[in-house]
């Protein structure tokens, strides 16, 4: 049976929504069909047994009992392989537009029983294959390409076994009430603006100022070409980057309003690519775009803010 006919068959008889918490694999969760293989094998073992019955030969019989006896137990191990396993997944990581993105799923056998071959994967998407020791865990990230900026669900995903002989095929659909944010891939023509403005502020020295020499560190893609020390690049001492302190912090605020006549996607790629910039650059900055304002700030949190409000600028909550 075909991927897509497996699929109709568990929603007609499974229907349910995204779940949230543990998902643990009852007998309603469970479906099985033999594979190819299987029915090929059962087409020869009614063959045999047409045979034994023509020429009236015991060991014909016994040895077509025999086999079909070994396939029906394979049958009941190749179900009870999925029995009972438990499984949970945790928000994934967000990564830029054209990244991989990673779902970490955890699988958990609270059985005494050892579970073999397991695969787990997204339809049309290379699964992952799993054993588990008795009352053994282990977690398993799925890889599935992030190609558009969003919040997205992260869909269902299959996860069967043809353990021990392969000729059923027993699966499961998962359907986990979890959801992957993948930012704006930052790309753009236009630079960061070399001269931010400068505000007065009682930071000191904690942040990056204009006042005072306080040191240089190596050079960070979008850095100001006037705090480059060229003497050092002549030097051959690498390119370096001088830092400045006192009372007057660099702040920058990337608005909406400084691109003008482009694409609506190339403005949140252009304003993504201002952010990474200026965050690797330690400037201080704030985001403005339309139905968000981010004042201006600095730090982890302050950064996945800015790119979380250019992901999901347009999108429905």
């Amino acid at each position: 049976m075909s991927l897509s006919s497996r699929l109709n068959l568990a929603r007609f008889f499974n229907a349910k929504g995204a779940e949230a918490g543990t998902l643990t694999l009852t007998q309603r969760r469970i479906f099985i069909l033999p594979t190819r293989a299987g029915v090929s094998f059962g087409m020869i073992l009614l063959a045999m047994f047409l045979a034994a019955i023509n020429y009236n030969n015991s060991l014909a019989y016994l040895l077509t009992f025999l086999l079909t006896s070994v396939t029906i137990v394979s049958m009941l191990h190749c179900y009870r392989n999925l029995q009972g396993l438990q499984l949970r997944a945790r928000t994934p990581q967000a990564v830029f537009a054209g990244e991989t993105q990673k779902l970490p799923i955890h699988l958990y056998n609270p059985s005494s029983q050892r579970r073999l071959a397991i695969k787990l994967g997204w339809p049309k998407q290379p699964p992952q294959q799993v054993d588990l020791d008795p009352q053994q865990g282990k977690w398993v990230n799925l890889e599935l390409p992030a190609l558009s900026r969003g919040r997205h669900p992260v869909g269902q995903i299959t996860l069967y076994t043809r353990f021990p002989l392969g000729f059923f095929h027993a699966w499961s659909y998962l359907h986990f009430e979890v959801s992957a944010l993948v930012y704006p891939k930052p790309s753009g023509i236009r630079r960061l603006p070399e001269e931010p403005f400068q505000q007065q502020g009682s930071e000191g020295d904690r942040g990056r100022g204009s006042d005072d020499f306080i040191g240089q560190r190596p050079y960070h893609p979008g850095d100001s070409l006037h705090h480059l020390n060229w003497k050092a690049l002549a030097r051959e001492r690498g390119l370096l980057t001088k830092q400045f302190g006192g009372d007057r912090s660099d702040e920058l605020n990337i608005s909406w309003q400084m691109l003008a006549e482009q694409t609506t996607e190339a403005k949140i790629s252009q304003l993504c690519r201002w952010v990474v910039e200026a965050e690797q650059s330690h400037l201080r900055y704030g985001l403005e775009i339309p139905g968000a304002h981010i004042p201006i700030g600095q730090g982890q949190q302050h950064y996945e803010q800015s790119l979380t409000a250019l992901a999901l600028y347009g999108q429905k909550p």
